[in-house]
């Protein structure tokens, strides 16, 4: 029997980017809510048949993961790292750091680490990447991939407007500016 819940997973859907000045369609901002990660002791559980069967086990993504979703809410601030104001790149620094896995300081330097993915290959933990200024300049935007759902790619990151935020891949303008995804862990 399981002892306690992994977590509830439920994610707002905004839009806007660390570097973009495009404005929030209304739309998106009514359907938010919180991912509240539960602690979790057990790795497994016996069954009927007093088998060992495995139940999901928190991995060092969903720690990740529930470390930047302790940042939501926190306002955009170029070159933040705190609770006082956080860039896109602060963001996943911050909470990959606060997990002991290091990783780059800036977007660009983020993007030269990891493994190429196809977005059909996306899961919890990996790195999406935009070019938010138009396709000619430079890697400029980052996002943690805090979901995936049919097909839905949903990441939290942090905006010039609305700060720390989870965003779905579908919207029009976050579909446009993405350039790649990357596996880190």
């Amino acid at each position: 029997m399981i002892k306690k819940i992994l977590f509830v997973c439920t994610l707002s859907f905004l839009m806007i980017s660390c570097g973009s000045s495009k404005n929030v369609s209304g739309t998106y901002q009514k359907t938010a809510s919180t991912i509240t990660p539960k602690a979790v002791d057990v790795a497994s559980v016996k069954s009927e048949a007093t088998e060992e069967v495995k139940v999901n086990e928190v991995t060092v993504a969903d720690k990740i993961i529930w470390t930047a979703v302790t940042y939501k809410g926190v306002p955009y601030r170029f070159g933040g790292m705190t609770k006082k104001g956080m860039d896109c790149s602060g963001l996943i620094f911050t909470s990959f750091q606060q997990r002991d896995v290091s990783i780059a300081r800036s977007s660009r330097e983020m993007y030269r680490q990891g493994e190429r993915i196809s977005l059909r290959e996306v899961q919890r933990g990996d790195l999406l990447f935009f070019k938010t200024r138009g396709r000619r300049g430079p890697i400029n935007h980052v996002g943690l991939v805090t979901s995936v759902d049919n097909g839905d790619v949903r990441f939290i990151h942090s905006t010039t407007s609305q700060g720390v935020i989870v965003t779905s891949l579908h919207e029009n303008y976050w579909k446009r500016a993405f350039i790649e995804a990357k596996r880190v862990l």
